[in-house]
Parts: structure tokens; C-alpha cells; sequence
């Protein structure tokens, strides 16, 4: 019953009131009043009626209000939902869903390319399927460690995609637990590093050996170079040990003075008291990444009053260098390039050219 079918309900049941009480006078004294009695009581049940209607009608306007929100609310949950699963789907590193014994719940296209499996079919597979045997018991103790490791863990291991050659690769591990501790799923990023471990070092080859390699470099190009870069100071971001060890001994064989930083919130705690001639960072980090850092770097300058020449350094080749200029570097140099260009990049950025 709606809001106008009440009223006419409510105002047919005064008009027939109205026709009694006029009857009524017609009635010997002992039944009017018996009749008076009724009617008050009718009356009072009406106005109670009434009331309970309105107080109805507000509750109703409420939920209404509530219903609505609820959807708006569920509306954006959908979009946020989907926004973050083409997010997921989308991304251009490989992503996992496991379960706490690397078993495939969910994988995004880059994952299912970089195993060169088919959509869909990597659901319910163990990712301990595409580790080489040699290193698959390693794997598994990795697995059974897990309870006792920190909820973000880095791992390095061979993968082998299906009907191609084991890549190196390096595995960002986090770790979701329920409110008792034990592991409710793990969430795994998957790079490809191949490229970039040639680049950073050749097999078995010693840090003098990479010195020796640094010098003949030198030696053969040094009219390439600045007379003197001696007093320069540079800061190098990498998380590669290797890297940041090589990159070093490239540039202090030219008197060059090296600061060297594992990650991005070392550089910027290290930038609070030092200002260094250039910077030099790696684009491809775990959590803050190259281009977080310049732009955290940029926004620091404008506090401090000074600017920061930097380069960024890739091991990818499809790394985009308009994308790192954009973002705030003025240089751009791949890993594979000769030790002499990243001097010379170094002594171009410091004016001493």
C-alpha cells in the first residue's frame, strides 16, 4: 500500500467516525456514552496508527538512502576491483598467486609468456615444476624456511619455461599470513635477470679480472677522455652487488670518488648531508625503482637549493630513454656499453669535458 491509498484508507475511517457520532445523539444517554468510550479509543488507535505510519515512512526513506550508498559502494568496489586486476593481468613483469607451497592460483600474461604456457593453464600448476632438477631441492627447503622469513624476501633461482632454455631469475617473494602467523598465500614477482648478470659480470670472472678488463679500456681510449677527473665525488644507486662493485672500479681507475647505495632510501638518507657532482642510478629496483628516485631527488633540490646531474643506467633493451629523460635524468646509457662511455657520460655530466 502506498502513501496515497493509506491517506484515503485513513480519511474514509474518520468520515465513517463522523457518521456514527451523528447517530449517536439519536441513542438513549447510557449508550452514548458507551459509544463516546469507543470512539476515544478509536481515535487513539488511529493517531497511534498514524504515527507508526510516519515513523514507517522515515524508516523507509533511510534504507532507501542506505540501499543507494551501498550501491554506490558496491559499484566503486567493482571498478576498483577491475581496475586492479588489469593492473595485475597487465603488468610487464610476471606475476603469481600461490599457496603457501608455490601451487598457481592465479597468473598474469607476463608470467604465462615468460613460462610460455598457454592462457589459463598455469592455474593449479607448482611453480617447483619449472625450476631445473638440479635445483629443486633447494627450492622446496626454501619453501618449508618460509614461517620463519620476513614478509618481503628476494630469491634468486634458474626457471625452465616449457620447451625453452632455464633463464637466471630473480624472485620477489611476499608473504600474506592469517591473524595466527601461518602463510595464506605468496605473492611473486618474476624477473628475468639474464641480461643483466652478462652485463654486470661474465661467469667466474674475479673483481681484478673485471679491473684488468677496466684498464685495457682505459688504456686503449684514454685521449677519449678528460686529463683529470680527480676530486669528482658520485653517487651510485644499484641493488646489484656486482654492478655497483664494477661500476666503482670504472671510475675510480680515473680518480674519481665513489659513494655506492644498495637502494633508493639509502641514497636519499645519504643525499640529507652530501651532494654529490652526479648521480648514476639503476632504473630497474625493487620498491622504489630509478624513476621514484629522481623525482623524490628533484622535489629534495628545490628544498636544498642545489641540482643533482644525473644518468640513468638500464640492463634492458627496451628500456625507454625519452621515459628516463621525462622523469628527470639528464643521461641515459645501457649496461652493455664500453666502461669508457660510462666515464665520459660521468665527466660530460660534471662539466669536465
Amino acid at each position: 500500500m502506498n502513501e496515497e491509498q493509506f491517506l484515503q484508507h485513513f480519511q474514509a475511517i474518520h468520515a465513517q467516525m463522523a457518521a456514527l457520532h451523528k447517530y449517536r445523539v439519536q441513542l438513549p444517554q447510557e449508550q452514548q456514552e458507551q459509544m463516546a468510550k469507543i470512539f476515544e479509543a478509536i481515535a487513539i488507535s488511529l493517531e497511534h496508527l498514524q504515527l507508526s505510519y510516519e515513523e514507517m515512512q522515515t524508516s523507509l526513506e533511510a534504507s532507501t538512502v542506505v540501499e543507494e550508498e551501498i550501491l554506490q559502494q558496491s559499484e566503486q568496489a567493482v571498478a576498483e576491483r577491475d581496475r586492479y586486476y588489469d593492473l595485475f593481468q597487465f603488468a610487464p613483469d610476471a606475476y603469481l598467486l600461490t599457496d603457501a607451497n608455490a601451487l598457481i592460483l592465479e597468473a598474469n600474461a607476463s608470467a604465462r609468456k615468460l613460462l610460455n604456457i598457454r592462457p589459463n593453464s598455469l592455474v593449479r600448476m607448482p611453480l617447483a615444476g619449472f625450476v631445473p632438477q638440479e635445483e629443486r631441492r633447494a627450492f622446496r627447503s626454501y619453501l618449508n624456511q618460509m614461517r620463519q622469513l620476513q614478509p618481503v624476501e628476494d630469491l634468486e633461482i634458474s626457471l625452465c619455461p616449457r620447451d625453452s632454455e632455464p633463464f637466471a631469475a630473480q624472485l620477489k617473494v611476499a608473504i600474506a599470513r592469517d591473524s595466527s602467523g601461518d602463510i595464506e598465500a605468496l605473492r611473486i614477482g618474476i624477473r628475468d635477470i639474464s641480461q643483466y648478470k652478462q652485463a654486470v659480470a661474465k661467469p667466474l670472472q674475479s673483481l681484478e679480472q673485471q679491473q684488468d678488463e677496466v684498464s685495457r679500456y682505459t688504456t686503449a681510449q684514454v685521449s677519449s677522455l678528460p686529463s683529470s677527473l680527480d676530486g669528482l665525488q658520485v653517487l651510485i644507486v644499484d641493488d646489484e652487488g656486482d654492478a655497483r662493485e664494477f661500476i666503482t672500479a670504472v671510475l675510480e681507475s680515473h680518480g674519481i670518488h665513489v659513494t655506492a647505495v644498495a637502494t633508493a632510501a639509502e641514497a636519499l638518507a645519504t643525499l640529507e648531508g652530501f651532494c654529490p657532482d652526479v648521480l648514476v642510478s639503476d632504473i630497474r629496483m625493487p620498491d622504489d625503482d630509478g624513476y621514484s628516485l629522481i623525482r623524490k631527488i628533484r622535489q629534495l633540490e628545490s628544498e636544498k637549493g642545489w641540482h643533482i646531474p644525473a644518468a640513468a643506467l638500464t640492463a634492458y633493451l627496451a628500456e625507454d630513454r625519452e621515459k628516463a629523460l621525462a622523469a628527470g635524468f639528464e643521461s641515459h646509457l645501457h649496461k652493455l656499453a664500453q666502461p669508457t662511455e660510462l666515464v665520459e657520460m660521468v665527466a660530460r655530466l660534471a662539466g669536465r669535458v
